[in-house]
């Protein structure tokens, strides 16, 4: 049995689910966020078409422990590195960034040298992805 995902604090750790750039495709999105709320992560969905700057704004405000990128436009890698420099450059580089979608295994390496904690490539499965976020959680709870 697994444990539901929280903070030392014991409140359910909080996942910002972002839509970065000019994608309009959101079902994916929607079904990682229910699948992580199912999960016990508290979830808060920004839409489509999101700013970077937006979604750093956001991640501050709602004080996630994980900013997930659903990116299928191709620009993953240009803009997950956007997200972690302007997460940094807020004082926020503790706050994990996990991005997933339309990536090729080639891109994965790319990814975490960008800054992601984790990468979810095209055919992860929903348990793996619970799995990855949790982890990525219990990193940072533990630095």
């Amino acid at each position: 049995m697994t444990t539901s995902p929280s903070t030392s604090a014991g409140v359910p750790a909080r996942v910002l689910v972002a839509k970065p750039g000019l994608d309009g495709h959101d079902r994916g999105a929607k079904i990682v966020a229910r699948t992580l709320r199912d999960a016990g992560f508290e979830v808060i969905y920004t839409g489509i078409r999101q700013r970077v700057e937006d979604i750093v704004a956001t991640a501050l405000q709602e004080d996630v422990a994980v900013v997930g990128l659903s990116i299928l436009s191709g620009a993953h890698v240009a803009l997950t590195g956007r997200v972690v420099d302007a997460l940094r450059a807020a004082d926020a580089g503790d706050i994990g960034v996990v991005v997933g979608g339309t990536i090729p295994q080639g891109d994965v390496p790319k990814l975490l040298a960008a800054g992601a904690a984790a990468v979810f490539p095209t055919g992860t499965s929903l348990e793996e992805l619970v799995t990855g976020v949790r982890q990525v959680v219990e990193r940072a709870e533990a630095q």
